[in-house]
């Protein structure tokens, strides 16, 4: 009995212990404003907006349908003409200061020279195409996609958030700052890529401007991320800037049949029964969530001014990784920031109903997390096919997992800054899980950032290629408000 007694103190102490380094080190991981950094950075005051106007020439790039479809017959290219006259009408100011340049696909691209040709300059981006609306979903949404309707205090229509709220945002703020006569130091170059929607040639035509002129930028900001007023890990407002972005790519896999007759199936039921297999042995076999990356510097970021719980569990990962991988990745959009997703999205089989196909393919798309590649894609998923007759391909060249952008640098300091300012939040980083422009240019900048100054509830991102998107007025003022502070700041 003694021996169990010694025992069970020795727990009890052991335990005691523990309880007293994780207490310890919850107490002195964090220190007031970790999650904003770059206070040491003096950003440009306010400047006046002229809101109603900008609402106005919002909604007249809205009325212009700068569509990209799949097919690319169903483009009209009038369209973008029509949407760069109106760019260069609207903003004479901007267009006298800056020279401007026509890319593959309608892409544009401008030089606001600054004074000091030393200074490596800094990219703006948005792109001028739009998703289409889901034919037959017209009469869901509130006003007209394509009107550019200013009612309830808020621009509707297609575009308005994705991405003609930042074209327009950026252009405002340049015309304001020119009409003053103000003077960059450093270089301002907008990219608008005429074909982001597509994955197209666009921002590949600018990457290879820039390279050819022996550019690298000092960084990039495109859209991407957003301030979230319900942040889950605080419950409150925070400014969340994209350091990288996810891969893309699309894996086909295909089963051969013999096809025939509906009537006299063979017995392994032919290349449907096989792809179906092969489709449930892939997304069973999924990827495992890991808390690293910037999807986890989100979480370490904020962790500060998180409940206590949160920052317990994050100064002390050693003990609760496996607890903050699991919570963290308990959502659908949280799980995405933590591993490689796998999503089956389309089906082929035989034209008819009574028809044996002779192949059967399926599409699979695949958002592929920094630390994994389409090499490791590919083979994981020849691995959980195993010896099924199939044949694995992607459906066109994948992109590879941004690099991520630092967090330390000159131009996190600044975009960071600025982004806190406007927002009146503190500051995260984190991982962008769909695709942007963006990626073209990592090999032309040393750091690439992706945010947008407007203000979300979670609720209200499904907008964005959804029903009713929309850009509030007050999150257009923010728009306008920070790309004039932002280029100040970064060219003072």
């Amino acid at each position: 009995m003694r021996i169990i007694g010694r025992i069970a103190l020795g727990l009890v102490a052991a335990f005691v212990v523990l309880v007293a380094v994780v207490v310890v080190r919850t107490f002195l991981a964090f220190t007031p404003g970790t999650a904003t950094a770059a206070a040491s950075v003096r950003v440009a005051p306010a400047v006046t907006v002229d809101v109603a106007g900008a609402a106005q020439r919002l909604s007249q790039a809205i009325q212009i349908p700068t569509v990209r479809h799949q097919d690319k017959a169903e483009d009209v290219d009038a369209e973008w003409t029509r949407l760069h006259a109106l760019l260069a009408t609207n903003y004479p100011a901007a267009h006298a200061a800056m020279t401007r340049e026509e890319l593959a696909s309608r892409t544009l691209v401008y030089t606001w020279p600054g004074s000091d040709k030393t200074l490596a300059p800094i990219v703006l981006m948005a792109h001028q195409d739009v998703v289409p609306v889901t034919p037959g979903a017209e009469g869901d949404w509130k006003h007209p996609p394509f009107a550019g309707v200013i009612a309830e205090d808020a621009v509707w229509g297609r575009g308005a958030i994705d991405d003609k709220g930042s074209l327009i945002g950026i252009f405002e703020a340049i015309e304001a700052l020119a009409k003053q006569g103000f003077q960059p130091k450093r270089t301002i170059m907008i990219v608008s890529g005429g074909d982001e929607e597509v994955i197209g040639q666009g921002a590949r035509a600018a990457a290879a401007l820039l390279k050819l002129r022996g550019i690298t930028a000092e960084f990039v900001l495109d859209e991407g991320m957003a301030v979230i007023n319900d942040n889950p890990i605080t419950g409150s407002k925070v400014a969340i800037i994209g350091t990288a972005e996810k891969g893309y790519g699309t894996l086909r896999v295909t089963a051969k049949a013999a096809g025939g007759h509906s009537s006299a199936p063979p017995a392994d039921s032919g290349g449907v029964v096989t792809l179906s297999k092969a489709l449930v042995a892939i997304a069973d076999d999924q990827f495992p969530l890991a808390f690293r990356g910037p999807g986890a510097d989100m979480v370490k970021a904020l962790a500060p001014t998180a409940p206590f719980v949160v920052r317990m569990a994050v100064a002390n990962e050693w003990l609760f990784g496996g607890l903050l991988t699991k919570q963290a990745g308990a959502t659908p959009a949280g799980a995405a920031l933590l591993h490689t997703t796998i999503a089956p999205t389309m089906l082929k089989g035989s034209p008819k109903e009574n028809v044996l196909p002779q192949d059967a393919t399926a599409w699979i798309n695949y958002r592929i997390a920094p630390g994994d590649t389409s090499a490791t894609v590919m083979a994981r998923a020849k691995s959980a096919v195993g010896d099924l007759p199939v044949t694995l391909a992607w459906n066109s060249p994948p992109n590879e997992p941004s690099p991520v952008s630092s967090t330390q640098s000159w131009g996190w300091q600044v975009v960071a800054a600025t982004a806190g300012a406007v927002a009146g939040a503190p500051v995260a980083p984190s991982l962008v899980t769909a695709g942007t422009d963006s990626r073209f240019l990592t090999p032309v900048a040393k750091d690439v950032y992706r945010f947008q100054p407007v203000e979300f509830d979670l609720k209200d991102v499904a907008m964005i290629h959804g029903t009713n998107e929309h850009m509030t007025l007050k999150n257009l003022e923010k728009m306008v408000q920070f790309y004039a502070r932002l280029v100040v700041t970064a060219t003072q």
